[in-house]
């Protein structure tokens, strides 16, 4: 953002609207809901139990929370497990003020985001 009066650039906007995409259904917020809660990782099965919606469509929220970095995927043998990214969760809210225009807490660093670590 160049100008506090004025609108966020257009790739910080295109990336936070990615986000709120990501979180406009119901089924993505359970998902995200429960792995944060969980707080290790999850195979799809066991999400699928958890939220009561059928696998293939379990699988679909997953990729689109996947392909914004909210969860992170690991392959285990022939399961894949879930995990929340905790680095990119903590940037959500942020995102939510900056778009409000209000003073931004402390930022955590966008390319940790990206592998779900620290830096």
């Amino acid at each position: 953002m160049n100008d506090e009066s004025g609108p966020l650039d257009r790739s910080t906007a295109v990336e936070y609207a990615s986000w709120f995409k990501a979180l406009a259904d119901a089924t993505r917020i359970q998902i995200v809901s429960l792995l944060a809660r969980r707080g290790e990782p999850m195979a799809v099965g066991q999400i699928v139990q958890a939220v009561d919606v059928g696998q293939s469509t379990v699988s679909a929220h997953l990729k689109v929370l996947a392909d914004v970095r909210f969860v992170l995927v690991e392959q285990r043998g022939t399961a894949r497990y879930y995990r929340i990214n905790e680095t990119c969760v903590r940037c959500f809210p942020t995102a939510a003020d900056v778009v409000m225009g209000r003073p931004v807490p402390t930022q955590p660093d966008a390319a940790a985001c990206e592998t779900g670590g620290t830096r």
